[in-house]
Parts: C-alpha cells; sequence; structure tokens
C-alpha cells in the first residue's frame, strides 16, 4: 500500500515536472521565434452621408452648390466633408444658419437644410435638425430641380 501511495506521489511530480518542461520548452521556442516587422499605416476615414441620395442625384447637389460659388471638390456623388462645408457655406451665405463650416452633418448642418428647402416650398416635416423621412424626401426632389445641375 504505501508503495502505491509512494508511486502515486511520484507519478504526480513527474507529470508536474514534464508540464513544465513544456511550458518553458514552449516560451523557449516563443522567444527564438524572429521578430515580425509590423506596418503601421494611418487611414483617414471620410464620412459620406448622401442623406438617402443617389450616386447621381447627389453629384447634383455638388453641382448647385458649386455652381453657387462654393467648392464641393471633387463632382463625385459623395457628399463628404468637402461637400458638407461647402453646403454649410451656402446656407449660411443665406441667412439658414447651419453652425460650424466643419464638413459634419450635424443637427445645425440639418435644419439650415431643413430652412433652406423649406423656403423654396419642400414639406421637410419641421425644421427640427432631424433628417426624418420627410427631410430626405425634400432633398431628394431638390436634387431633381431643373433636372439636376451638371
Amino acid at each position: 500500500m504505501a508503495s502505491n501511495r509512494t508511486a502515486k506521489a511520484l507519478l504526480g511530480i513527474i507529470t508536474a515536472g514534464a508540464i513544465g518542461v513544456g511550458t518553458l520548452a514552449g516560451a523557449a521556442t516563443a522567444a527564438a521565434a524572429p521578430a515580425q516587422q509590423t506596418v503601421t499605416r494611418t487611414i483617414t476615414i471620410q464620412a459620406v452621408n448622401n442623406l438617402g441620395l443617389s450616386t447621381s442625384e447627389a453629384q447634383s447637389v455638388q453641382c448647385y452648390v458649386r455652381d453657387a460659388g462654393f467648392n464641393p471638390g471633387a463632382i463625385d456623388g459623395q457628399l463628404g466633408g468637402g461637400s458638407w462645408r461647402a453646403w454649410q457655406g451656402f446656407l449660411n451665405a443665406r441667412g439658414y444658419n447651419a453652425g460650424a463650416v466643419d464638413g459634419q452633418v450635424g443637427p445645425n448642418t440639418i435644419s439650415g437644410l431643413q430652412r433652406f428647402l423649406v423656403y423654396l416650398g419642400y414639406d421637410t416635416g419641421g425644421i427640427d435638425g432631424d433628417a426624418g423621412p420627410k427631410t430626405r424626401a425634400a432633398w431628394k426632389a431638390f436634387s431633381y430641380l431643373g433636372g439636376g445641375w451638371c
């Protein structure tokens, strides 16, 4: 019986030792692995917010604001920061109060756009700074005014 306990104790010690050696061997292997070169890239995310417009509809409103004297950048149908800065400048210059000219489409920009669209006779569902379904429908209808501007 004593030899049975001794055998179990010895087996436990051997198992623990084997696990320890395996762990150390794994650590040694990991430490010996060649260093990987890390490539770091900086990516600028350009937020595009067409407010429900298709590419061709967005190109139309880019042409409109360009023809009004504000530079939206490329006429590419992607309403990003440059396009929205142009629209904010346009809206502010005409007294529609779009807030900061920062290219961000926030509540002030939406309210300014709603004021402009309401002035033109479109139903935006109110001037609340929310680009809800009626504001998006009015924006879309405006994009078709005169068959587009491009």
